[in-house]
């Protein structure tokens, strides 16, 4: 199965435990996700499929949209409700308008810490194997960019909060650094994925839904491939055109935009290849999916 599946994510399994659920369902051995989402955390998963994996490298960058829940009192290893407390309980004295005044530090072009309980690999290894093998993990600062951050409501010790962020924010470093501002700690209570890049929850399927379904229907879940990477426009060739993109060759495509890469079709539906413009519509492919 080629395409790209978004999957609605439930809390208490990681990203690695839906990619082996997704193979078991389709059949499909090669498999990526885009972008990991923690065990507590749910929402939307994209994942690549067949040669549609190779894709992968296009897909990198896409913004990332969150609503969530951040606990006031205490901080945690991991930035989140899934660690273990690391101080004593202290009092929230805040009001919603105050943290929300402390929030703005949050906003635009930052250097944030990954927490050490993350993906972020140091040496090629994750983090968070150093740390549970009781390593000292120095984790590096990343340049991201948080696009809006909003408490909207605070009720006791919870506030509620919306979050786009660009790729490699960690919307558990911002809790944790929000509870230091307030001087009483904080972690993340719950986590919410709406939107990753150009799909959303409304273009997802449970994983429900997807154990039940058939091959067939599985392949109607799936977002056409014309929609997918919009920035890039389609084109469709005739086979001496695919035969020259197969063998690598650079080609003139009916192409009338400047875009730098360009999406390749063979019919309506089967993608073919992503190119890279020379000069005009002189083209040459990067990927090749067969």
């Amino acid at each position: 199965m080629n395409g790209l599946l978004v999957l609605d994510k439930p809390t208490g399994i990681t990203s690695h435990d839906v990619v082996a659920i997704v193979r078991r369902a389709t059949g499909e051995k090669s498999i990526g996700h885009l972008g990991t989402l923690d065990p507590m955390a749910t929402g939307v998963l994209p994942l690549l499929l067949g040669k549609y994996t190779r894709l992968a490298q296009f897909f990198g960058q896409a913004d990332k949209h969150y609503t969530g829940h951040i606990r006031f009192g205490f901080a945690t290893d991991s930035f989140d409700a899934d660690g273990t407390p690391v101080a004593e309980p202290l009092p929230l004295r805040q009001t919603l308008e105050e943290l929300q005044a402390l929030s703005q530090k949050f906003r635009g072009e930052l250097d944030q810490v990954p927490p050490i309980f993350s993906a972020k690999k140091i040496n090629g290894v994750a983090a968070h194997k150093l740390a549970r093998a009781g390593a000292e993990v120095a984790v590096k600062p990343a340049r991201i960019t948080i696009h809006n951050f909003e408490l909207t409501s605070l009720e006791g010790d919870t506030a509620s909060f919306v979050m786009s962020v660009s790729a490699g924010g960690y919307v558990r470093s911002v809790a944790h650094e929000l509870g230091q501002l307030a001087n009483c700690g904080a972690h993340l209570s719950s986590l919410r994925r709406t939107r990753a890049g150009a799909f959303s929850l409304k273009h997802s399927i449970t994983i429900d839904q997807l154990k039940t379904a058939s091959v067939a229907e599985l392949e109607g879940m799936l977002p056409h491939p014309r929609t997918l990477l919009p920035e890039m426009p389609s084109v469709t060739v005739d086979d001496q055109l695919a035969g020259r993109l197969r063998n690598g060759m650079q080609v003139n495509l009916p192409d009338f935009s400047q875009a730098p890469l360009v999406k390749v079709f063979t019919t309506p539906t089967d993608l073919l290849a992503i190119t890279r413009r020379i000069a005009g519509t002189l083209m040459q492919p990067i990927v090749v999916l067969g």
